[in-house]
């Protein structure tokens, strides 16, 4: 375990903002993990779970003590045509993807090159093109921040929803997350009707795609459109996409033909978040050393030198500017400290 004070974050957050934490401890295994928050007395001082910081804003230096997983490992147990892959929470999730379709072991492709460990994984239900992480996360072990006692969560208990969980609620810093079993399938099934799958398999002249080839056509468009934070600073995706009423759809449809919309159910639809920011024509704008992506409106960047502040201030702004002209509140994805 290493446990530094007066610690720089900025290689701990991929906005590459400059912070810093009162105390800094990286945990190696589940047992440290209990006797570490058996003896920490984290109730009278602030505390801060983080991953690998790719969906983390700092707004200011923590007065506290921030602690990471560095519980690496995996194993699998493969039976009836279907696989139970335990991985360390800090293992890096597309390190697991790779592995994952390297062994032949499917269900997590779509989710190829989303950054984050795997512990993570389980608090965001990660997701994209079509998948998310609750369809293959089986149990999830952790330890109690109260008391140092290890548990087993399902992924039922988890009352996962769209980029959403109860370790982002009621459990938030509850539960420091030791390792997530994911369940796979030996039988290849592929997802090829989000986005611009299919089409740019087409391009490749792939009609049915292996997993190897439909994870690197995922990894392309992710690249094309996504700035890499060692360039750009950046947490990815930094806005949920909103979902509303099917009758605020069909108003906001009639003025703008041609809105881009996923069904949800009968009575709801998802409307793309970086498409209503690009309308009030903040893509590729910046304010102050922060600005809105110019490929993807979804990403706010560091242009260098940003503060967290000024990143929030942006934040700010372009919600402002989405309430204003649609009437819809969009939510930050980023855990903002």
């Amino acid at each position: 375990m290493r446990d530094i004070l007066n610690f720089d974050l900025s290689s701990h957050n991929t906005f590459g903002i400059h912070a810093a934490c009162k105390r800094f401890v990286e945990i190696e295994t589940p047992l440290e993990a209990a006797d570490f928050f058996k003896t920490a007395n984290l109730d009278s001082q602030p505390f801060l779970i983080i991953g690998g910081g790719s969906n983390l804003l700092l707004t200011n230096d923590f007065k506290g003590v921030v602690v990471r997983s560095a519980i690496m490992g995996m194993t699998a147990e493969e039976r009836d045509g279907m696989v139970w892959l335990r991985c360390g929470s800090g293992e890096v999730f597309d390190d697991v993807v790779t592995y994952a379709v390297n062994n032949g072991w499917y269900g997590m492709e779509n989710l190829s090159l989303i950054p984050g460990d795997v512990g993570a994984s389980a608090v965001q239900n990660i997701g994209a093109y079509g998948a998310e992480a609750k369809d293959i996360i089986h149990s999830i072990e952790a330890v109690e921040t109260s008391t140092g006692k290890q548990v087993v969560i399902t992924a039922d208990e988890c009352a996962y929803g769209y980029r959403d969980s109860r370790f982002k609620h009621e459990w938030f810093q509850q539960y420091f997350i030791t390792a997530v079993t994911y369940r796979l399938s030996t039988v290849f099934q592929p997802r090829l009707d989000y986005g611009n799958i299919r089409a740019q398999l087409e391009e490749k002249g792939i009609a049915q795609p292996d997993a190897a080839q439909l994870r690197q056509v995922i990894i392309d468009i992710r690249n094309a459109k996504l700035p890499d934070p060692k360039v750009e600073g950046n947490a990815g995706s930094f806005f949920v996409n909103p979902v509303v009423s099917r009758e605020k759809y069909e108003q906001l449809a009639a003025e703008y033909p041609g809105m881009p919309h996923y069904t949800i159910d009968d009575s709801h639809e998802k409307i793309p978040a970086g498409w209503l920011i690009e309308q009030c024509g903040w893509k590729g704008r910046n304010l102050g050393r922060a600005g809105v992506h110019h490929k993807q409106a979804l990403v706010l960047v560091n242009k260098g030198g940003a503060t967290g502040q000024e990143v929030l201030q942006l934040c700010e702004a372009v919600k402002d500017d989405v309430l204003r002209k649609f009437g819809i509140e969009i939510h930050s994805e980023v855990n903002i400290v």
